[in-house]
């Protein structure tokens, strides 16, 4: 089992940036993919970023590409995701899951944190 913590949301102004982190517990977690989500109010959880296990595939939803960046420290059992130039549209929960298959379909995932606030303001 894996479990995991979302940290590092906020509110930050338009333009500026954010990281989040994700920390797991767990003597496997360097076997598991990392997605992040996000939910904002009234719509459904929408695919953000993905890390293999060994970090060497990561891939990006069309509204995050070249803003967001996903990595990954398994030394640290720590999933990172650096958010740069932050739109109001990106205001949401963010969470990260994980599971042993890599993909960006939130309901393949087993485990999840319990969500982060982000808020950005225009």
């Amino acid at each position: 089992q894996v479990q995991l913590v979302e940290s590092g949301g906020g509110l930050v102004q338009a333009g500026g940036s954010l990281r989040l982190s994700c920390a797991a517990s767990g003597r496997t977690f360097s076997r598991y993919a990392i997605g992040w989500f996000r939910q904002a109010t009234g719509k459904e959880r929408e695919f953000v970023a993905a890390t293999s296990w060994s970090g060497g595939s990561t891939f990006y939803g069309d509204s995050v590409k070249g803003r967001f960046t996903i990595s990954r420290d398994n030394a640290k059992n720590t999933v990172y995701l650096q958010m740069n130039s932050l739109k109001p549209e990106d205001t949401a929960v963010y969470y990260c899951a994980a599971d042993l298959v890599l993909g960006r379909v939130p309901g393949a995932y087993d485990y999840w944190g319990q969500g982060t606030q982000v808020t950005v303001s225009s």
